[in-house]
């Protein structure tokens, strides 16, 4: 094959797109943003149009850069609701995962379906954000809508659909949907009668390096992956081994397995990995990083964060007894609960700005550490955990998460996040390599090993005790 190997990345503010070698050198890289729309409280919506203009942007970039793709795979943003007429076209804007109208539908699901039943055949519960309860949201609130829809597809789709016209998802992405029988690998029949709908106006659901189809210019383009399945491949993360630990706005912690395994009360997620005849649980807490940029905004917004993180180091672990709760907007993992509120807690007069910066770090140590221990539950027992996303820069907090986790964390020698995985899935789908795990040992290497502080790690145990009693403490009088 000649040509770079090309992944797509339509995530939430911008298409980011990268092009590498086949030994997972970096060649280029473009990004190309877009508005975010709030029409009302609580929604979030985009035009898939300027998802598409991006895609375009950016490929055109690249390919002035390196040259025509020998291959593409695309990732992206989970969850979000693209709806076609029978003609193609996009009958409204996408609404996205981040939207939280569902509420309402969420609890017709459940009680249609039963919980129990749901969660055995979707690995998850209902939430706000997956695609089915949108779905519910269109064919109460917008009739029309809905009985004009003849497809539906998720964001990373619509763009492999104007790219190549191929309609199709992969199964990562699908177990997003509450539509997909995640054990099965397929479409749920069970779900779809349970709520009426269509099975008809689902695209085909492959597996996440089947070859999707090709464009007009020849480059075969793979079916991709989640967001979080492709970013798991492109730290290494494929079979049961190493955790991925992400910390980006959100905080995540992923652990593939060879079997489909859920947990029953649906505080984890379970879904097909990227890998075929691999699954993949997964902890997800909504205010990782985006705690401490919070913190940064309300308290220092003219301050860098090296100064901050600095300020925060000069205190010691535990910070006298001040802890965070880093709820800022509800939270799904363990707490399913998008009413959890944040808080400080143990607050004294002598703790300065770098003693609350040193908390909102532990703070979500502890949030990681909750997803690290039901993910074990379900039998994931990781040696360590490959870090990625902004946070993984910090040294300090590394240090932290490793001694609150209890686990050695690597960095890898190249983060480039969802997009890196999406190129090898588009390589494997070409044929530069027969499957993911030898993309996988051919482009990652890890860079750095950070190891647990020992004298941090009892305090840390004993602050991991006090930050799981506050939740419900104060749940009481929220």
């Amino acid at each position: 094959m000649s040509g770079a190997l090309v992944g797509i990345d339509v995530g939430t503010s911008a298409v980011k797109a990268i092009a590498i070698d086949e030994a997972g050198a970096v060649l280029a890289s473009e990004e190309a943003a877009y508005p975010l729309n709030t029409p009302r409280p609580g929604w979030a919506e985009q035009d898939p149009e300027d998802w598409w203009q991006a895609a375009q942007a950016v490929l055109g970039r690249l390919e002035r850069r390196v040259g025509r793709p020998g291959a593409i795979g695309l990732s992206g943003q989970m969850h979000g609701l693209v709806a076609l007429d029978g003609a193609g076209r996009v009958l409204r804007p996408a609404i996205l995962w981040n939207d939280q109208r569902t509420a309402v539908q969420c609890a017709e699901i459940e009680a249609r379906v039963g919980l129990e039943r749901l969660v055995a055949l979707t690995g998850n519960r209902a939430l706000p954000g997956f695609t089915a309860p949108k779905l519910l949201w269109l064919r109460r609130h917008e009739p029309d809508t809905f009985a004009a829809i003849a497809r539906i597809m998720l964001p990373k789709d619509y763009v492999r659909l104007r790219l190549c016209g191929a309609w199709a998802t992969d199964v990562s992405d699908a177990s997003g949907t509450l539509l997909l029988d995640v054990a099965a690998r397929r479409w749920s029949e069970d779900v779809l009668a349970a709520l009426a709908l269509d099975p008809a106006i689902l695209p085909p659901a492959l597996e996440s390096p089947a070859l999707a189809g090709v464009t007009a210019a020849g480059v075969p383009v793979a079916a991709g992956g989640g967001d979080q399945a492709a970013g798991a491949v492109g730290v290494g993360v494929a079979r049961p081994g190493p955790v991925s630990v992400a910390i980006g706005t959100s905080g995540v912690v992923f652990a593939a397995l060879d079997r489909y395994a859920a947990d029953p009360l649906g505080r984890v997620h379970a879904f097909c990995h990227a890998i075929p005849g691999a699954w993949h649980v997964m902890g997800v807490m909504l205010s990782a990083a985006g705690s401490l940029a919070w913190l940064h905004d309300a308290l220092a917004p003219g301050t860098g964060y090296d100064e901050l993180l600095a300020a925060a180091a000069g205190w010691g672990a535990g910070v006298d007894g001040l802890v965070f709760l880093p709820y800022l907007a509800g939270e799904r993992t363990p707490h399913a609960d998008p009413d959890a509120r944040g808080a400080f807690v143990g607050l004294e007069r002598r703790h300065d700005r770098g003693a609350l910066v040193r908390a909102v770090l532990e703070g979500v140590a502890y949030g990681l550490r909750d997803s690290l221990e039901l993910v074990g539950e379900l039998g994931a027992s990781p040696p360590t955990g490959r870090v990625s996303g902004g946070g993984a820069r910090s040294d300090l907090w590394l240090a932290i998460i490793a001694s609150v986790l209890e686990l050695p964390l690597e960095r890898v020698a190249v983060d480039e996040g969802a997009a890196f995985g999406a190129a090898l899935l588009g390589g494997v789908g070409a044929g530069v390599w027969g499957d993911v795990e030898a993309a996988i040992a051919a482009t990652v290497r890890t860079s750095e090993r950070i190891e647990p502080v020992a004298e941090w790690v009892e305090v840390y145990r004993a602050g991991h005790e006090r930050f799981r009693a506050l939740y419900p403490a104060l749940r009481a009088v929220s």
